[in-house]
C-alpha cells in the first residue's frame, strides 16, 4: 500500500537481498525477544518481591505497567532517531542502557526504586524492538519480508514461554534479584550479536537530526487517518491475547491456585498457538493477499475469542493437578494466539508500508498505540477482569470485536477514496 500523503523525503536506499540467512534472523529475533524477556521474566518473582518489600499485587502489577508506559512514550522516539541516526547506532545505544538499568535492579533497596529502574528499561527497551522490525523492511520487500518477519515471529514467540520457565530456574538459585541478573547476561548476548548488523540506511538516505524535524516527522505519520485505523485495529487485536498474558500472575496463583514454577502451564499453549500462526504466515506469503490474510486472523480471533468464552463458562470448577477443567482454562487462550499471530507478522508490513519514506516513525507510532493500551492492561484492566475466568474471557472477546472493528473500517476507507 503507498502512503496516503506525499512525503518531500528522498526514500531510503537499501541493500536488496534475496533471502535472509539464519544468522540475521536469530539476530533479529534476539532483539524482539527482549521485549517479552523484560516483561514475562518478572512473573514467577512476583510473590518473593512482594514479600521483601510488603507489596500488594496493585503495587507489583506496576513492575509491568511503569516499564510498558516508558516503553510507549519513549517508543515514539526511537524510529525517527533511527531515520536521522541510522539503525545501528540507535539499537545499540538503547541496548546499554538497557543492560545498566536491568543491572541496577538488583541493587533496589524498595518497590519504588525497583520500579523506576524499570521505567528507565522501558525507555531503553524499545529501540531493540522497534528499530529492529524497521530493519527487516529495509533489507527486503513482498513475499521475502513477510516470511523473514513470520519467523522472527515464531522465534520471538518462543519468548513468553521461556521468560517464565526461565526466571522460575533462576528463582532455585536465590531470591528475586536473580532474575534481573540472568535478563541481564541475556541483553549482553544480545549486544554482541548486534555488533555483528549492517547498517541499513545509508547517511544520503537520513533525516535532519533536529527536533523540529523528528517532530514534524511524527506529526506527518500521526495525523493520517489511515495509520490511526491500522494502528487501533492492531493493538486491541493483540491485546486479546495480551490479556491474558498481562493478567499471568493473577490467572496462574489466584485463579487456578498454581505456583511460581507452573507458569508453562498457560505460557506454552501460547507458544504453541504463535508459533503455529506465525508458520503459517510464511507458508501463504506466495499465496494469498496480505489483507486477505489479516481479515481471515481477525475473523478467527473473534471465534477463538468465543469458544474460549464457552469453554472456561463449561468448566467445572478447578481443584488442583492437570484435570479436564486445567484444560479448558488453557486451550481457548492457546487458540487466540494462533489467530492473533496471522495477523500480527502482516499488520507490522502494512503499518510500515504506509510511510515507506519515513518507516521509523510509522514504526514508533504503530508500537505506541499498542504499548499505551498493554500499559492499561496490565496496570489497570488487568486486575479489575481478572476475577473469575469468565471475566477474563469476556475482555478477550471485546479486545477481538474492537480490532476486527477498526480493520473492517480501514478496509472500506481504502476502498472508499474519500474516506482515506
Amino acid at each position: 500500500m503507498s502512503t496516503p500523503f506525499p512525503s518531500s523525503h528522498v526514500p531510503p536506499t537499501t541493500t536488496r537481498r534475496e533471502k535472509a540467512g539464519a544468522r540475521l534472523t536469530l539476530t533479529l529475533a534476539s532483539l524482539v525477544m527482549i521485549g517479552p524477556f523484560s516483561i514475562d521474566t518478572v512473573f514467577p518473582a512476583f510473590t518473593r518481591i512482594g514479600q521483601e518489600f510488603g507489596s500488594d499485587d496493585v503495587a507489583l502489577q506496576q513492575l509491568v505497567s511503569a516499564y510498558l508506559a516508558a516503553f510507549a512514550v519513549m517508543s515514539v522516539f526511537h524510529g525517527p532517531l533511527s531515520d536521522a541516526l541510522g539503525r545501528k547506532k540507535v539499537i545499540l545505544g538503547g541496548l546499554v542502557i538497557y543492560i545498566l538499568g536491568m543491572f541496577g535492579c538488583i541493587l533496589a533497596p524498595n518497590i519504588g526504586s525497583l520500579v523506576l529502574l524499570r521505567v528507565l528499561q522501558g525507555m531503553s527497551a524499545g529501540a531493540a524492538t522497534v528499530v529492529s522490525r524497521v530493519i527487516i523492511r529495509d533489507m527486503f520487500s513482498g513475499s521475502e519480508a513477510q516470511r523473514l518477519m513470520s519467523r522472527v515471529m515464531m522465534i520471538f514467540s518462543v519468548a513468553p514461554a521461556l521468560a517464565p520457565i526461565f526466571a522460575g530456574w533462576l528463582l532455585l538459585l536465590g531470591d528475586w534479584r536473580w532474575v534481573f541478573a540472568g535478563v541481564g547476561i541475556y541483553a549482553l548476548v544480545v549486544l554482541v550479536l548486534a555488533l555483528q548488523l549492517p547498517e541499513t540506511l545509508p547517511p544520503e538516505a537520513r533525516t535532519r537530526l533536529r527536533v523540529g524535524a523528528l517532530l514534524g516527522s511524527l506529526a506527518h505519520v500521526g495525523r493520517s487517518p489511515v495509520m490511526l485505523r491500522v494502528a487501533a485495529a492492531s493493538a486491541f487485536g493483540f491485546a486479546s491475547q495480551f490479556v491474558f498474558i498481562a493478567a499471568a500472575s493473577i490467572f496462574m496463583v489466584d485463579l487456578l491456585g498454581l505456583g511460581e514454577q507452573d507458569f508453562w502451564v498457560l505460557f506454552v499453549p501460547l507458544i504453541i498457538g504463535m508459533v503455529s500462526g506465525a508458520w503459517v504466515v510464511g507458508r501463504v506469503a506466495d499465496l494469498m493477499e496480505r489483507s486477505r490474510l489479516i481479515t481471515f486472523g481477525y475473523l478467527g480471533t473473534f471465534l477463538t475469542a468465543g469458544v474460549n468464552l464457552l469453554l472456561v463458562s463449561l468448566a467445572p470448577e478447578y481443584t488442583g493437578g492437570l484435570t479436564w477443567s486445567l484444560l479448558l482454562a488453557v486451550v481457548g487462550p492457546m487458540l487466540i494466539a494462533f489467530t492473533v499471530a496471522l495477523i500480527f507478522a502482516p499488520i507490522q508490513l502494512e503499518v510500515l508500508d504506509l510511510f515507506p519514506h519515513q518507516r521509523g516513525s510509522a514504526a514508533s507510532l504503530g508500537t505506541f498505540f499498542a504499548l499505551v493500551l498493554n500499559a492499561v492492561l496490565a496496570g489497570l484492566i488487568a486486575p479489575l477482569v481478572a476475577t473469575s475466568l469468565v471475566s477474563l474471557a469476556l475482555a478477550s472477546l471485546g479486545f477481538s470485536v474492537l480490532g476486527g472493528a477498526f480493520w473492517a473500517w480501514h478496509l472500506r476507507a481504502v476502498r472508499t477514496p474519500s474516506a482515506v
